[in-house]
């Protein structure tokens, strides 16, 4: 009888409606508190990578430009980034371009130039500012093809 009551019991707790779906609340990523200062400690690698790149410290920049790009992902995840965080996560993927042309990776070079590319063909509004980095990312681009046609 316990029995026959436990089993009931089991498969009438089965047949309950499903609970109800939990609400996600979307957040905007740009509007966290760590967004703006994650942005600022990108440019500032930026500059370190600019800085030792001129210095002829290649291997260093390299891995200050690798430390960036875990930045740049985290802050192109949200649905709307800023300009800031636009252009730090473009200037770390053109050092990381010019990286990869000097190695002769001419592909991987061109793949990163063109994602700036996309980025500043498809940003709104237009500025000068904007206009200056897609005319970059475009001679990068001709600067891959005109090496890979040597």
């Amino acid at each position: 009888m316990r029995l026959l009551v436990l089993m009931s019991a089991v498969l009438l707790a089965g047949c309950a409606p499903a609970p109800a779906p939990v609400a996600k609340v979307a957040t905007d990523l740009a509007a966290e508190e760590w967004y703006v200062p994650m942005t600022a400690q990108l440019a500032a690698m930026n500059r370190e990578a600019e800085g030792l790149l001129r210095e002829g410290k290649s291997d260093l920049a390299a891995a200050v430009i690798t430390k960036g790009q875990a930045l740049a992902s985290r802050l192109l995840a949200a649905s709307r980034p800023t300009l800031a965080a636009m252009e730090a996560a473009s200037d770390i993927d053109r050092f990381y371009a010019g990286m990869l042309l000097g190695n002769r990776n001419y592909g991987w070079a061109r793949l990163a130039f063109q994602k700036n590319v996309s980025r500043w063909k498809n940003w709104r509004p237009r500025t000068p500012e904007t206009a200056r980095r897609l005319k970059l990312a475009q001679d990068g681009i001709a600067e891959c093809d005109r090496q890979m046609g040597q």
